[in-house]
């Protein structure tokens, strides 16, 4: 007791050698928690619409608002940091988090004649944790001091990673051995995360961040063409990522014929395993980043093109789970590169880049469903459906697919630009 009250704490209840992990630690948890606030929705669509009738079109719409909400709180953050309170606002994520988890909960017995109503306000506030997450959560950890800070942001979002996994799983598990009526009970325990955020927060020190001063300070980083290359690169990795997270089941469902319970299992937490080895593969050996982005850019594109094209389910589905892992470091990836030329960025660099992640995220899987739609509802569809005999609904996702692929294939260029302006720096620290 004498070592572990000497060790890792005082009197006021700060780490005393290891100052900084009460913060780490909150970091991990918000991002967990943002995995829990991405999935939640999507997991319980086929519930909502055999609980309560809720239309298809007003269950994506859920998903749209989420994407929406974390990109406008990015753009506010981008511009307008310097109006924040940086500490409360870092405090106040998870408090937020668990506010729009209760009140999507609570939603039958607060909106009793308009349910959806109030998933939908929940969901607007524990979408604003979200993007002030993303925001605040990557530049704290940079902010932290640490031997290998790479390696530290690749091991934050891998934690992203395993926390999808463990809410796919956790989530699916429970509402089929409790029952779909139980959701309610569900969203309550899944407090449990964010509530832990909300106390490691609480009695820790945050460290200072870098905003702009002003407006104009914001507005003169974006004068930076590797800025938007920068960019760009974000926007491609999101796109390619969160493309296939969300196809994966639906792929499978359509092409294996399997269950949805199981195609969640199957390919939502197969892609987010591969996500979080990948990430922590990084964490653990990672180096020379440009090098990881441009090789995993080739091969997510190989992977797309697999799922759209092969004949074999099998390899379908591993090229579904192989994507994630080729995606995992293009999102932490990018925010590395970015962080390597702009070393002053501080706030700002790291809103401007989750706004282009979150652009990326909404707009990839987006097309692909409108692709997929219009494919499978034309006549060129029909034919390609007799001649490969296969569905239009298959013709039209492998269409979707094909369309997936165009985002880690204009990577391949980014990424390549990335590895060839690396600076000298970035070189001799990776070699």
């Amino acid at each position: 007791m004498l070592y572990l009250k000497e060790h890792f704490s005082n009197e006021r209840g700060f780490p005393l050698k290891h100052p900084h992990l009460r913060v780490k630690l909150g970091c991990y948890a918000t991002n967990v928690t943002m995995a829990i606030l991405g999935n939640l929705s999507p997991l319980l669509f086929l519930t909502f619409r055999s609980l309560y009738g809720i239309s298809y079109s007003l269950l994506g719409l859920l998903v749209l608002v989420n994407f929406c909400t974390q990109l406008g709180v990015d753009l506010l953050f981008s511009f307008f940091s310097h109006k924040f309170n940086i500490p409360a606002t870092v405090r106040l994520t998870p408090v937020l988090s668990i506010l729009g988890l209760l009140l999507y909960a609570a939603a039958p017995l607060l909106f009793p004649g308009n349910i959806y109503l109030g998933r939908l306000l929940g969901t607007v506030i524990f979408s604003s944790a979200s993007g002030l997450a993303e925001v605040l959560i990557s530049p704290l950890i940079a902010a932290l001091p640490a031997k290998n800070p790479e390696r530290e942001m690749s091991k934050l979002h891998s934690v992203y990673a395993w926390g999808s996994v463990a809410t796919v799983l956790f989530c699916t598990l429970f509402l089929r051995l409790a029952g779909q009526a139980s959701w309610q009970i569900l969203a309550l325990l899944l407090c449990v995360i964010p509530l832990c955020g909300t106390i490691l927060f609480a009695g820790a020190e945050i460290p200072k961040m870098q905003t702009t001063e002003r407006v104009s300070g914001a507005l003169a980083m974006l004068r930076n063409k590797s800025l938007w290359i920068c960019i760009l690169a974000i926007f491609l990795g999101g796109a390619a990522e969160c493309t296939m997270a969300q196809w994966s089941s639906g792929y499978l469902e359509c092409s294996l014929g399997i269950p949805k319970v199981w195609g969640d299992i199957f390919g939502v937490a197969m892609f987010g395993l591969t996500l979080g080895i990948g990430r922590t593969l990084y964490a653990k050996r990672g180096r020379r980043i440009e090098s990881v982005l441009y090789l995993g850019a080739i091969g997510a594109t190989v992977c797309y093109l697999l799922a759209a094209l092969s004949p074999i389910p099998l390899i379908g589905l591993l090229a579904c789970a192989m994507t994630g892992l080729c995606t995992s470091m293009m999102w932490p990836g990018s925010l590395i590169v970015v962080a390597d030329r702009f070393p002053a960025g501080g706030v700002f660099i790291y809103a401007i880049m989750a706004a282009g992640g979150d652009l990326g995220a909404s707009i990839g899987p987006q097309l692909v469903g409108i692709a997929t739609d219009a494919i499978s509802a034309s006549a060129l569809g029909e034919q390609l459906a007799s001649l490969f005999s296969l569905s239009t609904e298959q013709v039209g996702m492998k269409a979707g697919l094909l369309i997936g692929s165009l985002f880690p294939l204009v990577g391949i260029l980014v990424y390549r630009r990335l590895r060839k302006t690396a600076p000298a720096s970035s070189v001799q620290k990776n070699s």
